[in-house]
């Protein structure tokens, strides 16, 4: 048989693995090769060629190389532990900065605790251990969770059509993950398990510079929004995927909803008393990564505001673009709308302050097309009953609002920090979150098809990592938009979607991964999502205009 790779045709025999055909290149490639496409489906080098087709090789550098670095040294992890601490649990609970917070649910995490899972975790690596993917039919992985009596991967037997269970294994060592991990333990070399708080953080590289562990930036109120969720939906008792599905199943889903919804209302009505409160505060300034629900938020705001006798009144950074002509350009000489310097900040903070001070401005409208700035007559007094609000991904920045007093300003850093797990060592990242919201409302709202969606969701990611995430600890107060019940919500939608997409398609391992991800959720009908709902700014049918 013939594969290819870039532009290279090799003649390879069935049955051989990806590594032995290329290794070669895996061997000089300045990164650390971690994983394969084959045919547009992501694979481990250990894949053995059945078929003729085409081979992309994925190092550490790029982001889904990382997120198999990160999965495999989960698995690493979850490895040592088991050695070291048989009959204890550990769970993988979510991200912090470039470290994966995880907790002993029946023990103490001492100094000692961590100094032995460096060491074990070490000796795994260092004897890079081969890790192999056992597939099992539905008789078979019967027969093996009734004998080993684990909870491990059991989460598949649950889908009744799952005809193929897998399971990874490493010596003696199994577990399951939805996503593709590394053949060999000695590709994740490089990392860090730390206390932190009551429990540990396992630390790993970033894409930037993928051969260093990079210093940890601790984000102390991200964190305490997240736990905060978690110990509510803990209460809750929805905090795993099946546990979601026995509400929906047992017609209790409803109440689920409510709560969720409730508990938002809750917490916006508490940031708009904590604004009322501060008579300082002339301006909310509002940030978050794409698909957070910053409209809908910012509108539910302001209800709560007027509640508190104050009225909003918004202003969009998006009417601030310098000229076309002072545009700044990026690296490929295309311009640049997403950096700070887009933004006419002396005009910007000139409004402001006059706003502020209680005097009338002209506000300019930018006509995209012309690239200009064009004044229409638009004026706008602030009245000692009104406050601004301000939507825009550098509103954490303070160079935006380099003039304005600190004590005038209350920033709110939002986003879909998802609590919910699969199980106790898979869980669903708050980026896959957003990427399964955006695709719905780019299909809903702006004509695109998820190819379009998952095609450009890197570059997105690189505007958040440089004008959005850095600035999240500099926020008041953090609210999360996350909805426990919302995957559910939009799986009908964005199922079909995703299907569309052919493995001729690049976007199609993307595409397989999060279909293999929801394929865990039972659907709920979204006539059950009520119509002020956040989730509204992507399924449509809500109170509010976008």
């Amino acid at each position: 048989m013939k594969i290819y790779y870039k532009d290279k045709e090799y003649e390879v025999k069935k049955g051989e693995t990806i590594q032995e055909v290329l290794r070669e290149e895996i061997e000089k490639s300045e990164y650390t090769v971690i994983g394969a496409l084959f045919n547009n489906e992501y694979e481990n080098l250990g894949f053995e060629i059945q078929e003729e087709g085409k081979v992309d090789l994925i190092d550490i550098s790029t982001r889904e190389g990382m997120k198999i670095y990160k999965r495999t040294l989960t698995y690493i992890l979850g490895k040592a532990f088991e050695k070291l601490f048989p009959g204890k649990k550990m769970e993988v609970n979510y991200q912090l900065s470039n470290a994966m917070f995880c907790e002993a649910i029946n023990m103490d995490i001492t100094n000692e605790v961590i100094d032995k899972l460096n060491e074990e975790m070490r000796i795994i690596v260092d004897k890079d251990l081969q890790i192999k993917q056992v597939v099992m039919n539905r008789e078979e992985a019967e027969k093996f969770f009734d004998k080993e009596s684990t909870s491990k991967g059991r989460l598949q037997l649950d889908l009744k059509n799952n005809k193929k269970i897998y399971m990874y294994y490493c010596e003696d060592y199994y577990n399951y993950c939805y996503g593709t991990l590394a053949n060999r333990t000695g590709c994740v070399n490089i990392f860090e398990v730390k206390k932190y708080n009551d429990g540990f953080i396992i630390r790993y590289p970033s894409t930037k510079n993928p051969k260093v562990l990079p210093e940890f930036i601790e984000t102390k109120k991200l964190a305490w929004a997240i736990d905060e969720y978690e110990d509510i939906h803990r209460i809750l008792n929805v905090d795993r995927v099946y546990k979601l599905n026995e509400a929906i199943e047992r017609d209790n889903i409803k109440d689920v909803i409510l709560l969720a919804e409730a508990l938002h209302e809750k917490k916006i009505a508490n940031i708009a008393d904590n604004i009322a409160k501060d008579r300082n505060i002339k301006m909310v300034l509002i940030a978050g990564p794409s698909s957070s629900g910053k409209t809908t938020f910012a509108q539910r705001l302001g209800i709560q505001l007027r509640l508190n006798r104050i009225k909003p009144v918004t202003i969009s950074v998006d009417n601030y673009f310098v000229e076309r002509s002072e545009t700044p350009r990026d690296e490929n000489g295309d311009y640049d709308f997403e950096t700070i310097e887009a933004i006419d900040l002396k005009l910007f903070n000139d409004h402001l302050n006059k706003l502020i001070n209680g005097e009338e401005v002209e506000v300019p409208e930018f006509n995209f097309i012309k690239g200009t700035k064009e004044y229409k007559g638009k004026k706008l007094k602030l009245e000692k009953d009104q406050i601004l609000v301000i939507e825009g991904i550098h509103c954490l920045n303070d160079k935006l609002t380099s003039t304005i007093d600190k004590k005038n300003k209350y920033k709110v850093y939002i986003s879909a920090l998802t609590v919910l797990n699969l199980d106790r060592f898979n869980r669903i990242s708050t980026t896959d979150t957003r990427l399964v919201r955006r695709i719905v409302r780019d299909h809903q709202f702006r004509g695109y098809n998820a190819k379009h969606t998952i095609a450009t969701w890197n570059k997105v990611n690189d505007g958040e990592e440089k004008n959005i995430f850095p600035f999240q600890e500099q926020a008041n107060v953090i609210f999360n938009t996350s909805l426990i019940y919302e995957l559910c919500a939009l799986k009908p939608i964005v199922m079909p979607l995703l299907e569309e997409i052919t493995n001729k398609d690049l976007e199609y391992a993307e595409a397989q991964r999060l279909i293999n991800m929801l394929k865990y959720f039972e659907e709920v009908p979204k006539e059950y999502v009520p119509a002020n709902s956040l989730l509204k700014e992507f399924l449509g049918g809500g109170y509010f205009k976008y």
